[in-house]
């Protein structure tokens, strides 16, 4: 008698391969996550809040001066705070990946490009978060009271 067994592939802890490969996978995005939003508070929010010169110069180009750099900087600020709760990480993602489009065409037009590259690489990885946790923003929709039960 010929038969196959098809055997599912299980790891040394004996979940099954796939289900050890999605947890990796929440895992990576979660540090992923963490590290943008390290990024965005450390490197992007706080110049801008604390008005530190590398923040408040360009701002000032560009004729937004201080009340636009701390708006700027409190929507990163909010952002990252943001990715790291888990029923906001796909709206935060969203809306700073807005933010990076933004930022985009502020470097191309008001800086002739001189830095547009930046915010192109960290839309890249909002986008992903977005999407693929986009799961949560029913959960945040259901908390608003605006989703259906």
């Amino acid at each position: 008698m010929s038969e196959t067994t098809a055997t599912t592939a299980t790891t040394a802890s004996g979940a099954p391969a796939a289900t050890a490969s999605r947890r990796r996978g929440r895992i990576a995005l979660r540090g992923l996550q963490v590290l943008l939003a390290l990024f965005f508070a450390v490197a992007g929010a706080l110049p801008k809040l604390i008005a530190h010169t590398s923040a408040s110069e360009p701002f000032a180009e560009m004729g937004w001066g201080q009340a636009g750099m701390y708006a700027v900087g409190l929507l990163e600020l909010a952002g990252a705070v943001g990715l790291l709760v888990p029923v906001l990480q796909s709206a935060a993602a969203a809306g700073l990946s807005a933010l990076m489009v933004g930022a985009f065409v502020v470097q191309l037009t008001v800086f002739d490009g001189e830095n547009a590259a930046t915010p192109l690489i960290l839309l890249v990885p909002l986008v992903l978060i977005a999407w693929v946790r986009r799961d949560s923003n029913a959960r945040l929709l259901r908390l608003l009271g605006r989703g259906r039960a």
